[in-house]
């Protein structure tokens, strides 16, 4: 039986509260309302997909292994952070009050620019020359 490592689960807690309670100190700043752009959740997904993509990046190619840093940034600190699961209510909820395009528009974007997060966070990871 494996040996599980309550200091990697320390970890992913540590960074998933810091995450979650910066998405929910957002949130608070905008109500939600089905038929305007809901840019607390867009800004998170995006700043969080970049910020995995960095970290992600960084953490396996570029610094030396570490069994806590990745578990800490990326799955608690973004993982807390983003939330696709609020998106898709949120799309939900405009599709129900009749607000067609702007739920196209707000997922097509939000996955698009996440992905374009993601790579420019990786590109720019990569185009920083490691001393030897």
């Amino acid at each position: 039986m494996a040996q599980r490592d309550y200091r990697e689960l320390a970890a992913v807690f540590a960074g998933g509260a810091l995450g979650s309670l910066a998405r929910a100190a957002l949130s608070t700043l905008a109500g939600a309302d089905p038929a305007s752009w809901p840019w607390p959740t867009f800004t998170v997904n995006i700043v969080g997909a970049f910020l995995v993509g960095y970290f992600t990046t960084r953490l396996l190619e570029r610094l030396p292994t570490s069994s806590y840093r990745r578990p800490l940034l990326g799955t608690g600190l973004c993982g807390g952070l983003t939330t696709f699961s609020t998106m898709q209510v949120e799309t939900l909820r405009m599709l129900e009050h009749g607000h067609w395009g702007l739920a196209v528009g707000y997922t097509v974007t939000s996955i698009a620019l996440g992905l374009l997060a993601v790579h420019l966070a990786t590109k720019l990871v990569r185009r920083v020359r490691v001393r030897r």
